[in-house]
């Protein structure tokens, strides 16, 4: 019977098989350069960046940061109400789909941001001070 020189109870992966991992890179809010990661982005009104960017100064320069979760919150959920608005409600206008499927789709998403508002108040009301301002760092940066 041949021998083999390699072990047979241990498998050597092939090298060339297995890409390396890429190592993770922790990206600054000011990045200079765009993203290579594809990406899907919404516009929203001028008011209301106004608004977020006046809540997450405040937050931010504030003594205690947690005095701000309910402006934090409800800037969120109205960032996720602009959002579904944009992504889907739109869509439906620029497809036709109809007065019916439209009050349909309306009704459906005011009862899911609804919903989702009060999960959202939940969360950031239970955050603290470094929670709460990672969640403004984060959003700067989906804004720049």
């Amino acid at each position: 019977m041949p021998t083999s020189s390699k072990p047979t109870s241990k498998r050597t992966p092939n090298p060339a098989s297995k890409p390396k991992p890429t190592p993770r890179v922790k990206r600054s809010a000011k990045a200079s350069s765009p993203s290579r990661r594809p990406f899907l982005r919404f516009y929203h009104s001028e008011s209301l960046r106004d608004k977020t960017l006046a809540v997450l100064t405040t937050l931010e320069k504030g003594k205690d940061p947690r005095e701000h979760r309910g402006e934090l919150a409800d800037i969120v959920a109205e960032l996720t109400d602009a959002g579904m608005e944009y992504y889907f409600l739109r869509p439906l206008k620029v497809a036709k789909v109809g007065f019916f499927t439209q009050q349909s789709a309306n009704l459906g998403m005011a009862a899911t941001t609804r919903v989702l508002g009060t999960v959202i108040r939940n969360i950031i009301g239970g955050m603290d001070n470094p929670q709460l301002l990672a969640v403004c760092r984060y959003i700067r940066q989906l804004m720049e």
